[in-house]
């Protein structure tokens, strides 16, 4: 049975969250498994999973900055946002120069308010968005805020669909959570007059958590097989993308009892092993025993800092 701790997946297309979620179960021989934040089944990349105790941590992990790479199709525009729904519109965009797709891309970046794809899986009325859709009722999801903090456009380039000219555009996409890329790429083109939708997309982070240290099922199955699976421990993945504290021994003691301890210091502020775009400071803080055991996240209230959770209890 696999340790407590985190396992980051190179989620393959075509596999939905609970999927992969499904497989980890049987890998790991433990029921007790959760994901960090739904991906598309069309999208790939990073998916964040905790096992055991660190399932805990997935709460906090899901709140994390994300980043994609994507491609998006301008001059079509579909029922879904993506490529998986039915072709609405289909326009010639031929004429659209870099100039209007980099100020385009400029209006989206930053503090906006986004409007979700109507197959989301946000709930209305205790339904999700896209059982309602998928009944053949109308949803209409109220706008919510989001920030990007970078949309950077690599390349353009023309292609064809259903005998117009289009163009596909290579962008990576820095965002805070919560943020619907198709719904990027559906205000892109609405904006541009041609429409658009997402034909690919890749997650290449989240928070601390990156593509370099995720591995697919297939190798996640081949080491299982070997042995316990490999996890990112409790620590290690605790130290990727939160704030860290070093506690005293006293300071221990008081957190594994549920105590109040003084209010982190500033200098406790992110650290350079963590991406600054991974971290808030409004975000917990990871406080950590003398020997290096994740101990507690903190929150600081009212000149305190408050365990919300408690990894290494009295």
């Amino acid at each position: 049975m696999a340790q407590d701790g985190l396992v980051v997946v190179d989620k393959p297309a075509g596999w939905t969250s609970h999927d992969v979620v499904a497989r980890m179960r049987r890998l790991a021989r433990t029921k007790k498994v959760g994901h960090a934040g739904t991906l598309d089944p069309m999208a790939t990349g990073v998916l964040v999973l905790g096992i055991g105790r660190a399932t805990r941590l997935l709460t906090y992990v899901v709140g994390a900055d994300k980043e994609y790479a994507a491609t998006i199709r301008l001059g079509v525009a579909t029922t879904t946002d993506d490529a998986e729904g039915e072709t609405v519109t289909v326009a010639d965009a031929s004429a659209i120069t870099r100039d209007a797709i980099d100020a385009g891309v400029a209006a989206l970046t930053g503090p906006i308010l986004q409007v979700p794809s109507s197959v989301s899986a946000i709930k209305v009325d205790g339904k999700r968005a896209y059982a309602l859709v998928r009944a053949g009722e109308s949803v209409e999801l109220a706008a919510r805020p989001v920030t990007i903090h970078g949309f950077e456009v690599h390349e353009v380039r023309p292609a064809t669909a259903n005998a117009v000219t289009v163009l596909d555009v290579d962008v990576t996409v820095e965002c805070s959570s919560g943020t619907y890329v198709r719904a990027l790429a559906r205000d892109l083109g609405a904006a541009l007059g041609v429409g658009g939708h997402l034909v690919a997309l890749r997650r290449t982070r989240v928070g601390g958590y990156r593509l370099d240290v995720a591995r697919t099922l297939d190798d996640l199955a081949a080491l299982a097989d070997d042995g316990p699976l490999p996890v990112l421990s409790l620590a290690d993945a605790a130290r990727a993308t939160f704030r860290a504290r070093e506690l005293t021994a006293e300071e221990t003691m008081a957190l594994s009892f549920g105590r109040r301890i003084a209010a982190t210091p500033i200098s406790a502020a992110p650290g350079a092993r963590v991406p600054s775009a991974a971290v808030s400071t409004k975000r917990p803080t990871a406080a950590f025993a003398p020997d290096g055991t994740l101990v507690a996240l903190l929150e600081d209230r009212m000149g305190q800092s408050v365990p919300v959770v408690v990894f290494a209890p009295a």
